[in-house]
């Protein structure tokens, strides 16, 4: 039986530090919840798939929600940073027993913990099948980790950007709120900015439309949706360049 080919070489997933957490869950970080996602990272690196990873560290500490509440900005936004560093490091642990070379990269210097962001080194791992996790956002204040997600996917030259959520794709209103919210299969970068959808926040959304980098936006909690992402299965929603023809 002929084996399905992935449809991407090179990815970057987009993961929330919510998305290890149990749903419901006080815990920050679940270790159980940790394991099943490096299982599904694991699955997807069997496949020949150069797979980097941007995090980010809500589960633990949010710098606009912290700026808010009176704390300085700039202050706030490089303890998210560190939260985002923590997570990173929970996950690579994670993978490694799982079998999985992993590497972190940080865009903060922080030599005794993870490697510093260089680009040529991030690029070397992934060609050498190693997984590579992009924390502490850009190293930049008032940018959030989903501009990282689209300055790191335009500067290693990812095919696409996996965008895992709580929600299977995205909808012209808060399908949480509203039971008939209308889910896209398919949109346009122009459509999705016009409608004002939350794919990313508008930093991101035009690195990614300026770069021409897709984006899949899908719920990370199903079995096996992952892979399927990557071989190019209908999942969730597509933001790309141009509308699906009819």
């Amino acid at each position: 039986m002929k084996t399905e080919a992935p449809a991407y070489k090179r990815v970057i997933l987009k993961l929330s530090g919510e998305a290890l957490q149990e749903r419901g869950a006080r815990e920050n970080i679940s270790p159980a919840v940790v394991r099943e996602i490096a299982e599904r990272i694991k699955e997807v690196n069997q496949l020949g798939v150069q797979i980097a990873i941007v995090i980010g560290g809500g589960n633990i500490w949010r710098g606009s929600s912290a700026a808010v509440r009176g704390m300085d900005r700039t202050t706030a936004d490089y303890m998210g940073m560190l939260a985002t560093v923590i997570n990173g490091l929970a996950l690579r642990s994670t993978l490694t027993k799982a079998g999985v070379e992993a590497r972190v990269q940080t865009a903060i210097e922080m030599k005794n913990v993870a490697e510093p962001f260089i680009l040529g080194r991030a690029v070397r791992h992934l060609e050498l099948g190693r997984v590579v996790i992009f924390a502490a956002g850009t190293g930049n204040p008032y940018f959030s980790t989903d501009t990282t997600a689209a300055l790191r996917a335009s500067e290693i030259g990812a095919d696409v950007i996996l965008k895992a959520t709580k929600v299977d794709g995205v909808y012209d209103r808060d399908p949480i709120k509203d039971p008939n919210a209308k889910r896209f299969d398919r949109i346009s970068f122009t459509e999705a900015l016009s409608k004002r959808l939350q794919v990313m926040d508008s930093t991101a959304f035009s690195l990614c439309m300026d770069n021409k980098i897709p984006i899949v936006v899908f719920d990370m909690y199903k079995p096996g949706i992952l892979r399927d992402a990557v071989l190019g299965r209908k999942v969730g929603t597509l933001v790309c360049d141009e509308p699906e023809t009819k």
